[in-house]
């Protein structure tokens, strides 16, 4: 009879010797596949190796050359302050006639240059004249009549000493005498007024100078003051300049004066201690020195050569930079020539130059020309060819 618990159909279950042995087989092909594996990579990376070596190697990108200059810090800056003014002549003149009366002559005209003392025009005398020759024979009427009294004092003396006369006689003739002396001192006086009212009836030049207008042409009847010519100076032509009170005067004893693109050597003639109420400056007149040249009522500027004391340093506009936020930068060459942006804050510019203010590690020199053809960090030589 069939044993109940044994079923035909249940297959039979391996035994741990077969486990073991179909795991031991398993492990081996994994490992062999590894293997192989490895050997394959091992292989295609030494083609790759000797592939790579047998291609020549390319050769190593050349440094950028840049011209550099050396970073001098400086304690101070110099600021060219320019102050504008006008050329005039340091002396003028406004040429009138003291006296009434009919112009005569005028031996003058515009643009003519005179010397001192020299004849410019002359009123009519005629009248002055006439006057002084009936003085003049009033005169020498009186002095006749002065001679005889004189001789009659002398007489009378001699007389009142023997006897002859009284003593009224002889202090008639003395009144008489007195009285004569009396009237030709008062005709010398007349004749004098005559003289100098001749020589007020002309005009002679007070400076050498040259003839700016001529406000008569002969014959008209003048008054007193009434224009007849103008004149300047042309030896020392003089230039006057509002100067702001912060100025040091000390700066102002010899300065440099642009006149129509032309610049003179000039010397401080004189600072006026009041202030213009308009400008509120002081007014500065500088000669110039060989200013002969110049015309009167050009512009001209005056440069003031102003230290300030800041440290700092003179680069390049060329080399400057704007940067973010509003920063000014500078490109700069490490010790190690190795390129690196500086920051530096801007003092002060001129036309191809400014003053700036930055920190400069020692050995830091400036990239003077061509910074945008180099980058921060970017290695870079010397060009020592400039």
């Amino acid at each position: 009879m069939p044993n109940p618990d044994t079923s035909p159909t249940e297959p039979k279950r391996p035994t741990l010797l077969s486990r073991l042995l179909r795991g031991t087989v398993r492990i081996g092909l994994t490992v062999s596949v590894i293997a192989l594996a490895a050997g394959a990579v091992y292989l295609g990376a030494s083609e790759l190796t000797r592939r790579a070596n047998a291609v020549p190697a390319p050769d190593a990108a050349a440094v950028t050359p840049v011209s550099v200059t050396p970073i001098k810090q400086e304690t101070s800056f110099t600021v060219d302050r320019v102050f504008i003014g006008q050329v005039e002549p340091q002396r003028s003149a406004d040429i009138s006639f003291e006296l009434n009366g009919r112009l005569d002559k005028i031996l003058v005209d515009e643009g003519e240059e005179v010397v001192k003392g020299q004849l410019l025009a002359t009123l009519d005398i005629a009248l002055l004249e006439v006057e002084q020759d009936r003085l003049t024979a009033s005169r020498d009427a009186i002095a006749a009549q002065l001679a005889f009294a004189e001789k009659t004092v002398e007489r009378n003396t001699k007389l009142i000493g023997q006897g002859f006369t009284s003593q009224a006689r002889l202090d008639e003739a003395v009144a008489q005498q007195d009285e004569l002396l009396s009237r030709i001192g008062e005709l010398d006086a007349a004749l004098r007024d005559v003289t100098v009212r001749i020589q007020k009836s002309s005009i002679e030049a007070p400076f050498a100078g040259r003839i700016t207008s001529r406000h008569v042409d002969g014959g008209e009847t003048l008054q007193s003051g009434e224009m007849v010519l103008g004149m300047v100076e042309v030896l020392s032509p003089q230039v006057r300049i509002g100067i702001p009170l912060d100025v040091n005067p000390s700066l102002l004893s010899n300065v440099e004066i642009e006149i129509a693109d032309a610049r003179y050597q000039a010397k401080l003639a004189t600072l006026r201690p009041d202030i213009d109420p308009l400008t509120r400056t002081r007014t500065a007149l500088f000669d110039l020195k060989n200013g002969l040249d110049v015309a009167f009522g050009q512009t001209a500027r005056v440069h003031v050569h102003d230290p300030v004391e800041s440290v700092g340093t003179w680069v390049p506009t060329t080399a400057l930079k704007e940067g973010a936020r509003g920063q000014w930068t500078l490109l700069v060459a490490d010790a190690q020539k190795t390129v690196r942006v500086a920051s530096v804050e801007v003092l002060h510019a001129e036309d191809e130059r400014v003053f700036v203010r930055g920190v400069f590690p020692d050995g830091t020199v400036l990239i003077d020309k061509g910074p945008q053809r180099v980058t921060a960090g970017q290695r870079v030589t010397f060009d020592t060819t400039e």
